[in-house]
């Protein structure tokens, strides 16, 4: 599965941005996906995951602030972030494995290419 992310850009501290990643060659609903980030110098963190079940998961740091969906129909996965903060500024990617248990080991099989967040104080 291809996957293309979009929505990126620039925000306030405090603001909101959605991030969409579309799938082609299969569909989503296949797939245990998820939202990483990582900033220079910090290590990739996993920040949202969708399972095949649409159980989610989120990082403590973004509950009840960050919302991860998808949409059959469209064939996307989605990052809803709210109330952002300047240290969340970040290149975004999705991902996707072939099982919940292959995300919760890392093992992704699929990778976006990544978009920017930038939280300006």
């Amino acid at each position: 599965v291809d996957l293309v992310e979009s929505g990126g850009g620039s925000v306030q501290t405090g603001g909101s941005l959605r991030l969409s990643c579309v799938a082609s060659g299969d569909s989503v609903d296949k797939y245990c996906m998820s939202w990483f980030r990582q900033s220079p110098g910090k290590e990739r963190e996993r920040v949202a995951t969708i399972y095949n079940n649409n159980h989610t998961r989120y990082a403590a740091s973004v509950v009840g602030r960050f919302t991860v969906s998808k949409d059959l129909l469209k064939n996307t996965l989605y990052l809803r972030m709210d109330d952002l903060q300047p240290e969340e500024t970040s290149m975004y990617v999705c991902a996707a494995a072939t099982s919940g248990g292959a995300c919760n080991r890392g093992d992704y099989d699929y990778w976006g290419q990544e978009t920017q967040v930038t939280v300006s104080s």
